[in-house]
């Protein structure tokens, strides 16, 4: 049976709660699925301060006291992850934003690989397709695999045939979703997250020493010496391409 978490940026069980419920419904209708719906609402997240310890000295040193680490768990115990957020102000709902930023740290040391993600915007009238490529990018930073998200339109007063094509759009994604779900798999990065990879350490490694928790996090994870971030046949093309990002960072720092 697989695990799926919907992580819902929403104070109000609505739209986005409401597309989050279907999702999981169709997930479960397709196979073996156990869902969990999170309201982000009801738990304790107070906002980062930006005082970088987790980056330097280990999340572990955070002086906020909040439930991130519940809300880590709850990620690391699932199979698939699902990030839902209504459309405010043209991005993601701020319970989204402090608790991506609670994670951010994930960004230097992601964890997530051989995991699916993706995500579920909805928006009155605009903006909710940057808020799925802001959240399947975030998703693909925390190193999950994603199935690119949905964005639906939730006018009120709801009419039949927008519940309708929102159902529809929902089938097809939760359909995608399910089909990445069930087979676990650690492909091989496209040229940009391999860029993002190679020259990131290797500057990593220029600049910085034991003293930072980022650099002896890749120390202990191999990451210095291995070609990405998991086991990964490279193709020639990509082999000549890290080594070159490899270099320019080199050059760079």
């Amino acid at each position: 049976m697989s695990r799926v978490t919907a992580f819902v940026g929403s104070a109000r069980k609505k739209h986005t709660y409401h597309a989050v419920e279907q999702f999981i419904a169709n997930l479960q209708a397709l196979g073996a699925v156990e869902g969990e719906i999170v309201s982000l609402n009801d738990y304790r997240l107070e906002p980062c301060i930006g005082c970088k310890l987790c980056f330097d000295k280990g999340e572990d040193r955070c002086p906020l006291q909040d439930d991130r680490d519940v809300l880590i768990a709850k990620m690391m115990a699932s199979d698939g992850v699902v990030f839902a957020s209504p459309t405010y102000a043209f991005q993601v709902s701020g319970l989204m934003k402090t608790f991506l930023d609670r994670i951010g740290f994930i960004l230097h040391r992601p964890r997530f690989f051989g995991k699916t993600c993706t995500s579920i915007a909805v928006q009155g009238v605009y903006g909710g397709q940057d808020v799925v490529k802001y959240l399947d990018f975030v998703g693909g930073g925390l190193g999950f695999n994603v199935v690119k998200g949905s964005c639906l339109t939730a006018l009120e007063p709801m009419q039949e045939q927008d519940r309708q094509k929102i159902a529809r759009t929902l089938l097809k994604h939760s359909r995608r979703f399910y089909s990445s779900l069930t087979k676990p798999a650690y492909p091989a990065p496209s040229l940009f997250r391999l860029m993002a990879f190679r020259m990131g350490r290797t500057s990593m490694q220029q600049m910085l020493d034991n003293d930072s928790y980022d650099y002896t996090y890749y120390m202990e994870q191999g990451w210095f010496a291995s070609s990405y971030y998991y086991p990964v046949r490279l193709g020639l093309l990509k082999k000549l391409a890290g080594e070159t990002f490899d270099w320019l960072a080199q050059v760079m720092t």
